[in-house]
Order: C-alpha cells, then structure tokens, then sequence
C-alpha cells in the first residue's frame, strides 16, 4: 500500500474511531482495528498503537469525571483486566499474527450481532463473579485484539442504570487505566517501535478533532443510529478479514 494512501487511512481511521469513542463512550480500539493491521507491520505494533491513541480519547473525560467514578463497581474487573490482559499480550508475541486477523475477523461479526440485536436486553449486577468473568471477557479481547470494550461496557451500562455521568467515569478509567497499563505490557514485549510512534503522532490530531466533533454530535445525534452503523460497518469488515 502506498505510503500515502497508508497515512491518509490512519487520520481518517483515528479521526472517526475517536469521535465514535466520544458519542458512544466505546468503540475506539473496535473501529480502528479494522484497519491498523493492514497498515503496520505486525499485529503486535497495530494493538499497541491502537492502545497509545485510545489513551487519548478518554484522558479528558477521566478527568472530567474523576468525581462520578465508583471504585466498588470499577476496581474488581478492572484489577481482572489486567492480570488477564497481560497473558494476552504475551501470547500475540507467540502466535503468527496472520492467525489474528482472521480470528479479529470472527470477533468483530460476533460483537456486531450482539450489540445490534441484544444490547440492553442482558443486565448484569455488579456482584464479584460478574466482575471476574466480564473482567477476564476483556482481559482477553483486549491483550489479543486491543478491543476490550464489549465485555466491560455490558456490565457499565447494566451497573450504572440510567446514570449517564457514572457510565461515562467507569468507562474513561476503566480504558485510561488498561490502555496504559497494556502499553507497558507491549513495550516489554517488543510492540511499541519506531514506526507505532510515529504513527502516533502522525494521528493525534485526527484523534483530539475527532473528539472535538463527537462532543458535538453527542448533544444533536441519537446514539442508537450511529451505533447501528458503526456495527454494521464492524460486520462487514469482519468478513473481509476473514476471507482475505
């Protein structure tokens, strides 16, 4: 692929992922990893990009929401998270990575079909062995495919009730403290190389004016609608990587 076609991919790629991780609170490593694996060398440095960018599109509003966090609910998948997490970064060091993107393939068409015909049906109780078992879900999908959120935002939304403050601090922790945590799993392992960072800064602008314009689309856009495109367009990636 050619290098500018490649860095025109990225933005776009960053610039979207991050306003759709701005509107719906999720999103961000899913969307983006749909394309990084195509243009980075190894699977290992596409998920330790995607994790340096998704630090970013939460940092602000972690910040923001410092007060509305409930460390009860947060701390005991969080903690799971990333015990699992780091055993899923060691086995991306030891698998070959084409392996992983046809199995990215199957999870992107399964977390789709969830999340557009089953989200808000399941509700989850913030008891220890939800916690444990949505925290070892994400661990999973996040140390393998750098997409941790589904596990983790089935049981938010499903905690946090109608409290869309509360939500929002669960989530932004929940990404700000694995996402850096898993950046130093990567790093030890080789994934955090030249070409991710600058790759970073290449998209960071994309990612912080994709945040700007999600912040405005959340107050004039339903959701629902974007998230329906977003999943459909997960699907259909879903099986390119699979058949490609």
């Amino acid at each position: 692929m050619p290098m500018t076609t490649s860095i025109l991919l990225l933005v776009m790629f960053a610039f979207l992922a991050s306003m759709i991780q701005r509107v719906t609170g999720f999103g961000f490593g899913i969307f983006i990893m749909t394309i990084l694996p195509y243009l980075l060398p190894s699977f290992g440095e596409s998920t330790a990009l995607s994790g340096l960018l998704a630090i970013m599109t939460v940092l602000l509003t972690a910040i923001q929401r410092r007060k509305d966090v409930n460390w009860t609910k947060l701390m005991p998948i969080l903690i799971t998270f990333l015990v699992v997490s780091f055993i899923g970064v060691r086995i991306v060091s030891m698998v070959d990575s084409r392996v992983f993107k046809h199995v990215l393939g199957g999870i992107l068409i399964f977390v789709s079909v969830y999340f557009f015909f089953f989200n808000g049906k399941v509700h989850l109780k913030p008891t220890m062995p939800v916690q444990l078992s949505m925290g070892t879900l994400s661990g999973l999908m996040g140390g393998l495919f750098a997409m941790q959120g589904p596990p983790a935002v089935i049981y938010f939304m499903s905690c946090s009730g109608d409290d869309k403050n509360e939500y929002m601090a669960l989530t932004s922790f929940y990404f700000l403290i694995g996402n850096a945590m898993m950046t130093v799993y990567r790093s030890s392992n080789g994934f955090v190389t030249p070409v991710v960072l600058k790759s970073m800064i290449i998209a960071l602008p994309a990612v912080a004016l994709g945040f700007w314009v999600g912040s405005k689309i959340y107050a004039r856009t339903p959701v629902q609608l974007l998230r329906k495109l977003v999943y459909g367009y997960m699907a259909i990636a879903g099986l390119v990587a699979l058949i490609s």
